[in-house]
């Protein structure tokens, strides 16, 4: 029953990195614009949210 669990949340993960590789693409996207605008308060939430975005997939990789 262990394996099972374990194929099923590989199989998710195989998933989700793709997906997560986009939001990482938007939130650098996003925090460039910030910095070419001088937001320093959107520039605080892209780096809070590409710093989670990172954990995640440290998670899913191992």
């Amino acid at each position: 029953m262990e394996k099972v669990i374990q194929t099923l949340k590989r199989k998710d993960g195989e998933r989700r990195i793709p997906v997560l590789k986009l939001e990482i693409d938007y939130e650098l996207q996003t925090l460039f614009d910030a910095m070419q605008e001088n937001e320093s308060s959107q520039i605080e939430m892209s780096k809070v949210r590409l710093e989670e975005l990172r954990e995640e997939w440290l998670r899913l990789e191992a």
